[in-house]
């Protein structure tokens, strides 16, 4: 596969961890703050997974090179950002 190819790859695939990253965290935000039984646990809990996901994705796109890595990373922003948009 081609070098640009493999980049929009890992940038779709950063868009699509940064809309389930930042959508899990105000969930588990909402969860934290809940009163319901086991609530506040169950977000921490989100929290780790949420953490341990994102920091899995990124040790893999180092490990391919700085591009895949920077394009994870950009894609990663720009979910972010389409997630706050839908937010607001």
């Amino acid at each position: 596969m081609s070098g640009l190819l493999i980049l929009t790859l890992w940038l779709a695939g950063g868009v699509l961890i940064g809309l389930i990253y930042f959508r899990m965290v105000r969930h588990s935000a909402d969860l934290m703050l809940s009163r319901r039984r086991g609530g506040p646990w169950f977000g921490v809990a989100l929290v780790l997974l949420r953490m341990a996901g994102l920091g899995g994705v990124l040790v893999i796109a180092a490990m391919q090179g700085a591009g895949p890595l920077l394009a994870a990373a950009l894609g990663l922003l720009i979910g972010r950002f389409a997630m706050m948009r839908r937010a607001v």
